[in-house]
């Protein structure tokens, strides 16, 4: 990585800039695979792909904006806010998953010597602006949201991690209330990228998706995209294909091969 100035989006020069950086315009996110460099190397099941906010920082924010995480998780967003010139501030409710990502996040080399906050604490209640003010950053250009798919994936006992909640419909309420809350520290016309996948029970198909985006817009939210994502060469698929090909066939169903990024503008 340069020593220079961080990347940004120059609409006069824009084809270079997509063409250099990788930049997607389209719906249709067909990713070979996860990308595993520096501080991105070590993989845990149910990680974020790196190139999921890779292309939120690279579209809608600028050199040293600030981005939020919400589920920081392993670190995987402040890591890409080290590596293109971004502030970040991420909030991870799991202890253990929290020291994991901080020592992922300080293994990335931290060449713009941008701030890289991460917290451990509940985005439903924890005072983002606060933070911010502290650090001496602006509220922020962009939100990251990737919420665990309900109860999908056990990222920790803790009866307030959203993958403990006891319905569906409590799970959309705490959701909802961590959009409420980081979208107070959001700026004017500032951006919310949402990564969520659908998931099945009880032999039905179960549209987290279409719910959480509704619950978004509830919050003073405009939707301004719903891209699909496939990435060939995850954890979860790698060596089960025929195993998920069967069960689908026997079930009457298809196997999940995608996952929605919708963007969000908070309103004015």
């Amino acid at each position: 990585m340069p020593h220079n100035d961080p990347p940004k989006l120059d609409m006069k020069n824009w084809k270079s800039f997509i063409d250099q950086y990788g930049v997607l315009t389209d719906s249709l996110w067909l990713l070979g695979e996860r990308d595993d460099s520096g501080a991105h190397g070590e993989l845990h099941h149910g990680g974020f792909i790196p190139q999921l906010p890779r292309q939120a920082l690279l579209r809608f924010t600028k050199p040293y904006d600030t981005v939020i995480d919400c589920f920081s998780g392993y670190g995987t967003t402040l890591i890409e806010c080290r590596r293109w010139g971004r502030h970040g501030l991420g909030v991870e409710l799991d202890k253990e998953i929290f020291e994991t990502g901080q020592r992922r996040i300080e293994q990335e080399p931290n060449n713009y010597d941008v701030k890289t906050l991460v917290v451990q604490g509940d985005s439903v209640s924890f005072n983002f602006r606060e933070k911010l003010q502290e650090a001496g950053l602006e509220n922020a250009a962009l939100a990251v949201l990737h919420p665990p798919y309900h109860d999908i994936i056990k990222y920790g006992d803790g009866v307030d991690n959203l993958c403990n909640a006891p319905s569906l419909e409590m799970f959309l309420e705490k959701y909802g209330s961590v959009v409420e809350n980081v979208g107070g520290a959001l700026k004017p016309e500032g951006y919310l990228e949402l990564v969520i996948g659908d998931k099945y029970g009880k032999g039905e198909w179960i549209p987290l998706g279409f719910h959480l985006m509704k619950e978004t817009l509830e919050k003073g939210f405009r939707l301004k995209s719903i891209c699909v994502k496939n990435i060939e060469n995850t954890m979860a698929k790698r060596n089960r294909i025929n195993l998920w090909k069967y069960r689908a066939l026997k079930s009457g169903f298809y196997f999940f091969k995608h996952e929605y990024i919708m963007f969000f503008q908070r309103k004015t």
